[in-house]
């Protein structure tokens, strides 16, 4: 697919190098590299990168957009609502899956460009709105600060976010950020009601400290909250914070070759979340046997 950037105002242009740049340099993989945006069901578009989910929910009465991913993305995520036939302009909310820069990091220039009414989970409110310094795990990385962004609605566990007849609903699955949000919401897939869930990140990365951690004491409670919580949801379409969750890129080949329900994955979810939670156990057993070593 051709990405028409040509379509930015020169003011527009401006904006973006200013925004890019003074932030994070460029990662050299799949986050930045384009991928074609489709319609995964009823009003439910996949407008990312290869590497970074980004969907769009559109509206008659304007559209939602989750995640905005890195600055350097935000022409990649227009090109990609326009070429679907929408105006990026008619964004009227922004919500994101979590407080890490990959997801949120664009967000500020997004606000910019649409004047979309940027959402947040409660829990990760504090830490977008520092722009990244005040996240427990990477507060001192400078390459995983951001612009920080001013949030409009604070959101609670449960919230829902409506727009031009579109509901989503806001869970809290804490763990990976304090406030990670797994979304919901229904499509219309001709004529049948199917339940989406975009699930925010289970994941334990590289360095995060399961036992003893001060600066998130209730780290491992949260992910056992946040896995009682995916386990608990109905889900048809099973979506993600990146297309590697749920094996995009080999489903949307399968879409490609006429598949239409190539998106339809109640099982690979449950196999996915049962996995994410095995290996979660794993390594909370291992930190905590380390600590108990380290008593002696």
């Amino acid at each position: 697919m051709r990405y028409a950037f040509t379509i930015l105002t020169s003011g527009l242009v401006m904006a973006l190098v200013l925004f890019l740049g003074t932030k994070q340099p460029l990662p050299q993989n799949d986050w930045t590299e384009p991928f074609p945006a489709f319609r995964i069901a009823g009003n439910l578009y996949y407008v990312g990168s290869r590497g970074l989910a980004s969907y769009l929910i559109a509206t008659p009465a304007g559209h939602i957009l989750i995640n905005s991913d890195l600055e350097a993305d935000v022409p990649l995520i227009r090109a990609s609502v326009e070429s679907l036939g929408f105006k990026f302009t008619d964004i009227k909310i922004l919500l994101i899956s979590h407080a890490h820069w990959d997801h949120c990091a664009g967000s500020s220039m997004i606000k910019q460009l649409t004047g979309a009414k940027y959402m947040v989970m409660d829990a990760d409110v504090h830490v977008v709105e520092s722009g990244g310094k005040s996240d427990f795990q990477y507060s001192t990385d400078p390459s995983t600060l951001y612009a920080p962004t001013k949030v409009d609605r604070v959101l609670h566990d449960g919230d829902e976010v409506k727009l031009g007849g579109s509901v989503l609903t806001a869970h809290l699955t804490p763990g990976h950020t304090k406030g990670c949000t797994t979304w919901t919401m229904k499509v219309n897939d001709n004529g049948k009601t199917r339940n989406v869930v975009i699930v925010g990140s289970p994941n334990v990365n590289p360095g995060y400290k399961l036992v003893g951690n001060s600066l998130y004491p209730k780290i491992s409670e949260d992910y056992e909250q946040g896995f009682r919580v995916l386990k608990s949801l109905q889900c048809d379409y099973f979506l993600g914070a990146h297309g590697s969750y749920y094996g995009m890129e080999a489903k949307y080949a399968k879409w490609k070759a006429g598949d239409a329900n190539a998106f339809i994955d109640p099982e690979g979810y449950k196999a996915y979340v049962s996995e994410r939670e095995e290996t979660f156990r794993k390594e909370l057993a291992k930190q905590k046997a380390t600590a108990g070593s380290n008593v002696r």
